[in-house]
């Protein structure tokens, strides 16, 4: 598989709806990191442990994860020889104890749970390790219980600050030093006692300035009569550090010791929150665990895909037993790629270990390969167009196909000439029939509508179509091919029933009836003959077929020559306004249209025009603004 699927498929979206459930970024890391399994007991395995999972969360008030952090750079640190911090270890500590309680609660559940209880086996518990470090850090600071020796250094630093606090009071309290005084305050600089001073007289006073304030007026001295203790307070400050770092380096390498079972309780838990959290979001979506199989046979009842909101049309598909492609058809925003996109994500989530939103009877074929074509590929940067990137994928897809493999084409065929395109998606997928792939297409093609009628390994399905309200239903039936219904709309858009009827003539014989184009003038190559008729010919009449010379395309003459010599023409269903030196003409209207044929029905509006072609594309406002029209001619009826 790769990302494209996922991509197109929106997996990584539906994950994120599930690691919202989750407690930690253990859990997190472990669904991105998730993938579709090839192998069917991995996916049963998987399914499993949600269904147990849902049994303990039915069962019980509260799951004990919380404020269990994911402490993986932590240990990373301890690998690579470095020495935690006091806030590390505290962490390490609050680690070991969640996994404590979790392993004492999932031991507790194996009468709901025996695969996942069992799995808490497996946690170690390092009680000594939680016990040393709780004794030795408190306030996210080494005690000083944590070793006599550092008792009795704290101790001598308390005794040495207190006799160099009392000096200092002495000094600031004498009336001999008082005009040198600044602030009658002792403070600290660089871990050393000072004076503040005024710095006029500051070479009045026997001491080492330690440092200025900002404006200069001020100058921070240690007097001489404490600097001897203040020696003594470094050195004593210096053991400090020395002895802390002891404690530290043995805690660590006491976790050192056990990094490999504190590794292996990491998995556990990050496996638990991620269990929990697929758990919880399939009883918050009433999402069932479905039967597996990897026969190739799917058959979903009542699905739904995951990322849709609201009243959701639930979807009937099946595939893989009676047939081994199913080909789908049905108007444009019908709901054929939802339901393309629907088989596709409930097959990787199902791959996943994800429940999915679907009825009991459900069941899901497992595949090694999960292949799609859907949506505009072009590509600007490698200048290929929508129909050349599509086959560019369809053939690479081609290439790492297997009989164990879902393929899903979307308007397979399309962006090309209708024929060529209908013959070229009919053998790709028959080439992957041949493969013994299972392939769902959708399609707009009659071609590849009667191909599936006639192969015994195809069948075609259809997305229905409300016929009264010109609304698409979003509904499935297979055994039954649904058209694009553009005829239909056509006859409710006003089209004459002679149009239509040709039309279908046209659509289902392929016999083109030219008896109404009588004396077609043909145009001479001789240049001069042309040069003539263009110039001396200004009683255009409307109906007329003239050639726009600059375009070097065809128009309808809708206005005769106006006093500026100026003919008004229908190009692309728009009036524009064209000298008449600038048209020649090509046939006249007497040679085009039959007797009594009402050449004003050739200059439909724009409005009109551009309304027929949104109601083909299946544009909802369109069918909407027809709706009206109905209700409103309803009610004047």
């Amino acid at each position: 598989m790769n990302n494209y699927t996922f991509e197109k498929l929106q997996l990584d979206e539906l994950k994120e709806l599930v690691k919202l459930h989750c407690v930690s970024s253990l859990g997190k890391d472990l669904i991105d990191k998730l993938s579709p399994s090839k192998d069917i007991s991995v996916v049963k395995r998987r399914l499993a442990e949600n269904h147990e999972a849902k049994n303990i969360l039915l069962n019980s008030n509260h799951i004990p994860l919380e404020g269990l952090f994911n402490i993986t750079e932590i240990v990373d640190k301890v690998e690579k020889g470095m020495i935690l911090e006091p806030l590390e270890l505290i962490k390490i500590e609050d680690f070991l104890r969640g996994c404590k309680k979790i392993k004492n609660f999932m031991l507790d559940k194996e009468f709901y749970a025996k695969t996942l209880s069992s799995y808490a086996l497996n946690i170690t518990e390092c009680d000594y390790i939680e016990n040393e470090i709780k004794y030795a850090i408190k306030n996210n600071k080494v005690d000083s219980s944590a070793s006599k020796e550092l008792k009795k250094i704290r101790r001598n630093i308390d005794i040495c600050e207190s006799r160099i606090q009392d000096k200092l009071n002495k000094f600031i309290t004498s009336s001999s030093n008082k005009k040198y005084i600044q602030e009658f305050i002792i403070s600290k600089r660089d871990d050393r006692y000072v004076v503040p001073i005024k710095s006029s007289y500051k070479n009045e006073v026997d001491g080492v300035i330690l440092d200025t304030s900002s404006k200069g007026s001020t100058v921070f001295i240690e007097p001489n009569s404490i600097s001897k203790l203040s020696i003594e307070l470094i050195s004593l400050k210096s053991d400090e550090s020395i002895e802390e770092y002891k404690i530290l380096s043995y805690l660590t390498e006491m976790i050192f010791e056990k990094l490999y079972e504190i590794k292996l309780n990491i998995e556990i838990i990050s496996e638990y929150d991620m269990v929990f959290a697929k758990s919880k979001y399939s009883l918050n979506n009433k999402c069932i665990t479905p039967q597996v199989n990897n026969k190739g046979y799917i058959k979903i009842v009542k699905g739904k895909h995951p990322l849709l909101k609201g009243n959701v049309v639930a979807l009937d598909f099946e595939v893989g037993k009676n047939y081994k492609s199913l080909i789908i058809t049905g108007p444009n925003a019908g709901g054929k790629t939802v339901a393309l996109k629907t088989v596709g994500l409930l097959t990787l989530m199902v791959q996943c270990g994800f429940d999915i939103c679907a009825k009991e009877e459900t069941e899901m074929s497992i595949f090694e390969n999960v292949f799609v074509d859907i949506g505009d590929n072009q590509s600007i940067e490698n200048a290929l167009s929508t129909f050349s990137s599509h086959i560019k994928n369809i053939a690479q897809i081609m290439n790492l196909s297997n009989k164990s493999t879902l393929v899903l084409f979307d308007e397979i065929g399309s962006g090309t000439e209708p024929n060529e395109g209908a013959g070229l998606a009919i053998s790709i997928l028959e080439e992957f029939y041949k493969m013994g792939c299972i392939t769902v297409a959708s399609t707009h093609y009659g071609e590849i509508k009667k191909f599936a009628n006639l192969h015994p390994e195809f069948e075609n399905a259809g997305m229905m179509f409300d016929k009264d309200t010109l609304e698409p239903l979003y509904k499935l039936i297979i055994g039954k091919s649904e058209e694009s219904n553009a005829l239909f709309i056509s006859k409710k858009m006003g089209i004459k029933e002679n149009v239509i009827k040709r039309a279908l003539n046209y659509i289902n014989e392929k016999e083109y009836n030219l008896d109404t184009v009588k004396n077609k003038k043909i145009a001479t190559n001789d240049e001069k003959e042309k040069s003539v008729i263009k110039n001396i010919y200004t009683d255009y009449k409307i109906g007329d077929k003239v050639k726009l010379l600059d375009e070097n395309n065809y128009a309808v003459v809708y206005k005769s020559i106006d006093k500026f010599n100026n003919v008004e023409v229908l190009y692309k269903d728009e009036f524009i306004k064209v000298n008449y030196k600038k048209i020649e003409l090509y046939l006249k209207a007497e040679d085009l249209y039959p007797a009594g044929y009402d050449i004003d029905s050739l200059f439909i509006s724009y409005e009109d025009r551009k309304l027929e072609k949104d109601i083909q594309r299946g544009s909802k406002k369109a069918l909407k603004k027809i709706q009206k029209e109905i209700r409103n001619n309803n009610k004047i009826n």
